[in-house]
């Protein structure tokens, strides 16, 4: 876990207006969030598997594990829903900060599929990303 507030003001600083939402995923990790910014916008979601910044420890120990790592807590990170023309300029100020190295465009949201997340694979193909219902359990092997 690291401290944001830093990063975040610098954000609002020189791009407020352009900011339109931050969330942290810690609690039910990033599908959760998005799952649950969708349905409240009534807005689909496009994520890009191939974007997503993930550490390779952690996505071997989600592997090992039978996890997903997009149901796992993040902490230390946010999600920022951003006005798409200052999208590259915000992530080079989020990568040039101190505590926003890793920051990556993820995806787009889009009125297509409203209410829904969509994760384009790494393939090519397409998957809904569904809320997590209940506990995410560790496989038993």
């Amino acid at each position: 876990s690291t401290n944001l507030n830093f990063l975040v003001e610098s954000m609002l600083d020189e791009f407020g207006k352009d900011i339109r939402l931050l969330r942290d995923p810690t609690r039910g990790g990033m599908a959760s969030v998005l799952c649950e910014i969708a349905d409240d916008m009534n807005l689909g979601i496009r994520l890009r598997e191939g974007d997503l910044p993930m550490n390779k420890q952690v996505a071997a120990a989600c592997e090992m594990l039978g996890l997903d790592p997009l149901f796992v807590a993040s902490e230390g990170i946010f999600l920022a829903f951003v006005h798409p023309d200052s999208a590259d300029d915000i992530l080079q100020l989020m990568n040039n900060h101190e505590k926003g190295g890793g920051a990556a465009i993820i995806g787009e949201v889009e009125s297509s599929h409203p209410g829904r997340v969509v994760m384009e694979s790494r393939i090519g193909g397409k998957r809904m990303v569904t809320p997590l219902l209940g506990e995410q359990l560790p496989r038993i092997c």
